[in-house]
């Protein structure tokens, strides 16, 4: 695998686990366990068993709280300080045993794009949580399981589309949060002050 190619994977599983570390790490090892997947040397730890049995416990943990209004955003907001970190260290051992300096890149863009990435899922958890109704939680936690368990086999047999795939997701993902706040921004002062007054 050329150096470039193992930073396109080294970025994608980066990106994968901003969206939903543990589902990540369970859905990744369990591919490389199976013999789906090629996992680079340094990700054969996640083929252990109980990491990938731990994962899947979390995961459910994860799925669970994803659900519950209020917890949902609260479960994202502590998340904010554990996904970079996590997409970091996964970047890295993605390339561990490579050129030093492209293990540190790795590292660093990894970190940087999972930091985007979690802020980003942050801010559209939140708008989704504040919707009165319950099915859009649901949906959107079903859309993010099924997308990381793509990318588990997408990452590594197909890394230049994985990563081109997490970019547009990513811009697609800001520009609906951001759609989403401008609306709630829009209801609340509606339901607050009512519709601005017509001039004569």
């Amino acid at each position: 695998m050329s150096p470039l190619t193992a930073l396109a994977s080294a970025l994608g599983i980066a990106w994968s686990s901003s969206v939903s570390l543990y589902s990540t790490v369970a859905f990744t090892g369990a591919a490389g366990r199976l013999g789906w997947v090629t996992l680079p040397e340094g990700l054969h730890v996640l083929q252990n068993p109980w990491v990938i049995g731990v994962a899947l416990g979390l995961t459910v943990l994860e799925v669970a709280a994803s659900l519950v209004p209020g917890l949902a955003t609260a479960w994202e907001a502590v998340h904010l300080a554990i996904r970079p970190v996590a997409a970091a260290l996964l970047a890295v051992l993605a390339t561990w045993g490579a050129n030093p300096a492209l293990v540190i890149v790795a590292g660093l863009l990894g970190g940087s794009l999972g930091a985007a990435t979690t802020v980003t899922k942050l801010k559209l958890r939140t708008a989704i949580d504040a919707s009165p109704e319950p099915v859009s939680n649901a949906v959107a936690t079903g859309a993010e399981v099924s997308t990381v368990a793509g990318m588990a086999w997408l990452v590594w047999s197909h890394p230049w589309v994985a990563l081109a795939l997490a970019l547009a997701l990513l811009a697609t993902l800001a520009l609906l949060a951001r759609t989403l706040w401008r609306s709630l921004r829009r209801a609340a002062t509606w339901a607050l002050g009512g519709p601005p007054a017509e001039g004569p």
